[in-house]
């Protein structure tokens, strides 16, 4: 079982430097205590149950590009980027010289978008039904596969198309960066995946979680592709303490919604939940903390990875 590290809010103090100065520590802090993977948020505002809709948000693109310079072996991460924000073909130059500045370290996590207020706000237009949204996904990672490997490539799709276009230099990593998809719509997204992802991300508990890699499964034999190829990750949000008094206390001081409650674990609950994860398949827990709770991070390290070291 692999760890990895979510960075879902932004809310580190009030100056705007501070903002990046802390998740600069938080991925350098994960790169040296055991973890294999840091990602941040792509969307342009805050979303629903994370933070405050107000709440100040960095851009993910430009801050993983800072972050590939300023660390050296943690893999690295968008979780995951909207389609819809950027042409396909630009954004393939940008993640190839993320790859390049991180020395081959980029995971390329993909989705079909769904926050419909920041389309609005940034002036994208919103396709109501999600199929669209989901063939467009396909249909931009096809593209950019291209772009990744051909010396020059044309591409002429239903909703993107390029001539020639010359991308070099091309990502370090051959045949180019895993391409993870973010989402678990049995009918769209699971099969989508199965045609062209390289790594799924799955929200919900165990037995949910042991479902959705069941259908993708069923796809991946559908489409000919090996199931076991398909690195198999699960985010969630965890709040830790020791005990149940100190936990108590924790989920009080923060005030977390009942509707939450559900991320507050004690240390042994904590590996009783990962190890079902893992029983179901699951290869990589990524971890949201919190509030940014530092001693959510120090015991996840410390009291609960150590438990499932090879």
């Amino acid at each position: 079982m692999q760890f990895g590290i979510h960075n879902p809010s932004w809310l580190f103090g009030p100056d705007p430097y501070e903002m990046f100065e802390a998740v600069k520590h938080k991925a350098q802090w994960a790169e040296t205590h055991g973890f294999t993977w840091f990602s941040v948020m792509d969307h342009l505002i805050q979303i629903p149950g994370v933070g405050l809709p107000d709440e100040p948000f960095m851009e993910g693109w430009t801050v993983l590009t800072a972050l590939a310079a300023v660390t050296t072996k943690i893999r690295l991460a968008t979780l995951v980027t909207s389609v819809a924000y950027r042409n396909p073909a630009l954004l393939a130059k940008m993640a190839a010289n993320v790859d390049i500045i991180s020395r081959g370290r980029l995971t390329f996590g993909f989705g079909a978008g769904w926050h419909q207020p920041e389309y609005q706000q940034y002036g994208y237009e919103f396709p109501e039904r999600p199929a669209r949204r989901i063939r467009q996904m396909e249909e931009a990672i096809r593209l950019i596969k291209t772009m990744w490997t051909e010396p020059r490539a044309t591409f002429h799709g239903k909703y993107f198309h390029i001539e020639e276009a010359l991308l070099e230099p091309k990502p370090v990593q051959k045949p180019h960066p895993p391409i993870m998809i973010g989402g678990s719509g049995e009918q769209m997204t699971l099969r989508a995946l199965a045609r062209v992802g390289d790594a799924c991300n799955i929200f919900g508990d165990p037995d949910t979680v042991k479902h959705k890699f069941d259908v993708l499964r069923h796809h991946c034999e559908a489409e000919g592709r090996d199931f076991n190829a398909i690195e198999r990750t699960n985010l969630t949000s965890l709040l830790l303490a020791r005990t149940d008094a100190e936990l108590k206390a924790k989920r009080e001081r923060y005030a977390i919604p009942d509707q939450f409650r559900g991320y507050a674990l004690t240390v042994s609950q904590a590996n009783d939940l990962i190890g079902r994860y893992r029983d179901v398949g699951t290869q990589m827990i990524i971890c949201g903390f919190v509030k940014n709770d530092q001693e959510t991070m120090e015991l996840l390290a410390n009291e609960v990875m150590p438990h499932f070291a090879a």
